[in-house]
């Protein structure tokens, strides 16, 4: 009976012990051994996160890694997401949409800035002065950005397509470059390379509509926040973290800013005072701005046929997330 006792205890503590290391391998499951981020010149949250090292710091004790992708502006950081490159991108809300409505998996779980970071830009000796101007000139823009879609829409409001125009494809400071050296009329500029191109080399913003400037979206890869909810919720805290220092320190985050895009303290001062990191939770504020501005792709055949972009808004923006963290600092 002491025998049978005693292999009956054994074989409990295996079962426990088994049950145990499940446990284990469960919590160890909901950390991700990787995560991978983009910083960005346009998002002055990831360049104070990195720089200071705080989202190792939050997933030191899980062992967990953190890769830093740079992305050079919203078509590099939606490129990297759908190709699962990236797990989080920061990209603006238009593109965001445009990219969702044409099949990438992202949901927006934390807005990074609202701000005015987008104009058309000429040279400082350059005759043209109005949007009417622009037609059968060429205009430098980035597709799948904000500065092109802002092109778009600032075309349509004098009539104008961007059959009328001819859009260079460049990268943001290829595009300043090719402003500065007379190879395009115009380009759709980007800070901080635009606020250089204004400080530095004089340029002038033709046209100005914050409205049109959609809001700076931090996007999280569907598959990520189903696997790793909890991950997200550390990296929005870690995201929330910075909006608050840059609030409290805005010398020392355009001293960062201008170290990181190697522009000059003026340029990096400029670029901020243009942004509002004020309301971080994406919502109804940019469900309304989105859906305002989401006809520029139908009409435009940006997206595929049939497809209704008030419902890909909808689907985008995911307040969940961040909602409690943001309610909980108050």
């Amino acid at each position: 009976m002491k025998l049978s006792w005693s292999r009956a205890w054994q074989a409990a503590a295996l079962v426990v012990a088994a049950f145990a290391s499940l446990v284990s391998v469960h919590a160890r499951a909901a950390t991700p051994a990787e995560i991978r981020v983009d910083y960005a010149y346009y998002s002055p949250e990831s360049l104070v996160i990195r720089h200071f090292g705080w989202l190792e710091d939050e997933f030191k004790a899980d062992r967990t890694s953190i890769r830093w992708v740079l992305s050079l502006g919203s078509n590099r950081a939606l490129e990297y997401l759908n190709g699962g490159a990236v797990d989080f991108g920061s990209a603006a809300g238009l593109a965001s949409v445009l990219a969702r409505a044409n099949g990438n998996p992202i949901h927006t779980v934390y807005v990074f800035s609202r701000p005015e970071w987008t104009a058309l830009v000429v040279r400082k000796d350059s005759p043209i002065r109005s949007l009417a101007d622009l037609k059968g000139k060429k205009i430098a823009a980035t597709r799948g950005t904000d500065p092109f879609l802002f092109t778009l829409r600032a075309l349509h409001t004098v009539g104008l397509t961007r059959d009328d125009v001819e859009i260079v494809n460049l990268q943001h400071p290829d595009g300043r470059t090719a402003l500065a050296n007379g190879q395009v009329d115009a380009w759709a500029g980007l800070d901080p390379h635009m606020a250089a191109a204004q400080l530095d080399d004089g340029a002038r913003l033709l046209y100005r509509n914050v409205a049109f400037n959609t809001y700076g979206f931090l996007n999280v890869r569907d598959a990520f926040a189903s696997q790793y909810p909890q991950a997200v919720t550390r990296v929005l805290k870690v995201y929330d973290r910075a909006r608050q220092w840059i609030g409290a320190h805005p010398a020392d985050t355009a001293q960062i800013l201008a170290d990181e895009s190697k522009v000059s303290l003026p340029v990096a001062k400029l670029q901020l005072q243009r942004n509002d990191f004020s309301h971080p939770v994406p919502g109804d504020t940019q469900r309304t701005a989105l859906k305002a501005a989401a006809p520029v792709l139908t009409t435009e055949q940006l997206t595929k046929p049939g497809v209704d972009p008030a419902k890909i808004v909808d689907a985008l923006i995911d307040p969940s997330f961040a909602r409690p963290l943001v309610d909980a600092a108050r």
